[in-house]
């Protein structure tokens, strides 16, 4: 992942952002909070917006709360902070929104900033954690470990001037500590690096070929900046990272490389060999990792189905032999990481989805029912349980999950459009015609371009004529 610009987001994402502008401006900083958090739930590394909401929790939390409110506050916070440690490592990205959920009361929680900065660097998004690291190490200056994370995450971040003062800074605390001389002593060297011309790469303004006398590693790296290699080039790198490998065999970032590139030849065997080592020198559980070895695995089946040659008289048996393997693989991957992870509810919605998708409405309602505890998912689990009732015709249930995903909603976005249109479709089908025309209009007013609610409602007021 990497962290984005208002420019790559949606026009519906961009709205909601100056909406919440608008209510910051206004010091109505609960209802910003809600719309930030909202737009971060949909879109973790738009920067400018976790920016904005972190203005906004410290422009709340100086309007008001006493002595008795913080210390409520702390206690009640601990929860959530252990929930947080457990998510950086198996979900980063719910780590963030747990993080936030603490620093929205208490924006100075340094545990809640650590954690979120830890999950940031786990999505690669450096900013973020260099945004909390700052506040953390402000309120905490002589702390070495938070001094040397925001060291590291500006060093991410490009800032090695603002990293290289944190590191004096530190020094001056533990001048005997050699682990800070050696930040220093890598980032100068970082920085000469930058001098000599490397930095003009980075702007776009020079070429590696200006700053690489040997033209073979400038070949080399051109070759590996391609995003579509050639097989013949893809074999080459492959070569070239297998050599490297023997003098670094637990180089993760190699081993993954190379399964990358044998994936894209199409060899997904050798793809997963090179990720089953990765696995053997993790010694411990990787999501991200486990994620990589199912989807190489997906793309095997979809690749052996491609294959098929139509003409042969086998081929329709062979189709559906391989279409119930990558079924059955699918929903055996999403329980097992049910299974392994059991805290993690976003599991249990993804499970429900799949088990949506293939017409298992019952099972999918069971997982649904559970992954509504999660804050983040409640509204959508809710969702799809109005969906499973009403393809199973239980269509005064849908309604009943549709309302109640609708009070839920404060702002009247895409997601809303969609829980009144599928209300109104229920009501439809229960033969309550004004009841869903009724809800038809709400979109129509804001959005007569809305999948079909013109012609509904257009209709409707020509038979009322």
């Amino acid at each position: 992942m990497a962290e984005k610009n208002i420019a790559e987001l949606p026009r519906d994402l961009r709205e909601l952002y100056e909406r919440g502008n608008a209510a910051l401006q206004k010091k109505n900083y609960d209802y910003a909070i809600a719309i930030y958090n909202q737009v971060l739930g949909r879109e973790p590394g738009f920067y400018a917006c976790r920016e904005a909401l972190r203005a906004c929790q410290l422009n709340k939390a100086g309007t008001g709360g006493g002595f008795f409110k913080k210390m409520l506050g702390t206690a009640s916070v601990s929860p959530l902070l252990a929930k947080a440690q457990m998510q950086v490592r198996n979900n980063p990205v719910e780590a963030l929104a747990t993080c936030e959920q603490i620093l929205n009361s208490e924006p100075n929680n340094t545990a809640a900033h650590k954690w979120l900065a830890e999950a940031a660097l786990a999505l690669e998004f450096p900013r973020t954690a260099v945004l909390s690291l700052e506040i953390a190490f402000k309120n905490n200056p002589g702390d070495k470990e938070i001094g040397n994370r925001l060291g590291e995450a500006l060093t991410v971040a490009g800032q090695n001037e603002r990293a290289m003062t944190i590191y004096t800074e530190l020094q001056k605390v533990f001048p005997q500590d050699a682990a800070i001389a050696m930040s220093i002593k890598n980032l100068a060297a970082k920085q000469t690096m930058s001098q000599s011309g490397y930095e003009a790469v980075e702007s776009g303004s020079g070429s590696y070929r200006d700053i690489l006398r040997d033209k073979g590693q400038a070949a080399s790296l051109e070759q590996e900046g391609r995003q579509v290699k050639s097989d013949d080039v893809a074999s080459e790198l492959i070569r070239e990272y297998q050599g490297r490998l023997e003098k670094e065999p637990n180089n993760r970032r190699l081993l993954k490389a190379i399964a990358d590139l044998y994936a894209q030849k199409k060899d997904y065997d050798k793809a997963l060999e090179y990720l089953g080592m990765m696995s053997t020198i993790e010694g411990q559980s990787d999501p991200t990792l486990e994620k990589a070895i199912a989807d190489t695995r997906l793309r095997k089946l979809d690749h052996a189905i491609s294959l098929i040659d139509e003409s042969a008289p086998e081929a329709a048996e062979r189709r559906a032999a391989l279409d119930q393997e990558r079924q059955e693989f699918r929903i055996a991957e999403a329980r097992r990481l049910v299974d392994k992870y059991p805290n993690d509810l976003n599991y249990r919605f993804e499970l429900g989805k799949l088990l949506f998708e293939l017409g298992k409405t019952s099972d999918a309602i069971s997982e649904f029912q559970k992954a509504q505890m999660n804050p983040n998912k409640k509204i959508a689990s809710q969702f799809f349980i109005g969906k499973c009732f009403a393809k199973q015709r239980m269509y005064d249930l849908a309604a009943r999950r549709f309302e109640s995903a609708i009070a839920e909603k404060q702002i009247f976005d895409d997601e809303k459009k969609e829980l009144i249109y599928e209300l109104g479709s229920v009501l439809e089908n229960q033969g309550k015609t004004e009841e869903a025309i009724t809800q038809y209009k709400q979109i129509y007013e804001i959005d007569i371009g809305y999948r079909d609610v013109a012609a509904k409602v257009d209709a409707y007021y020509a038979g009322a004529r």
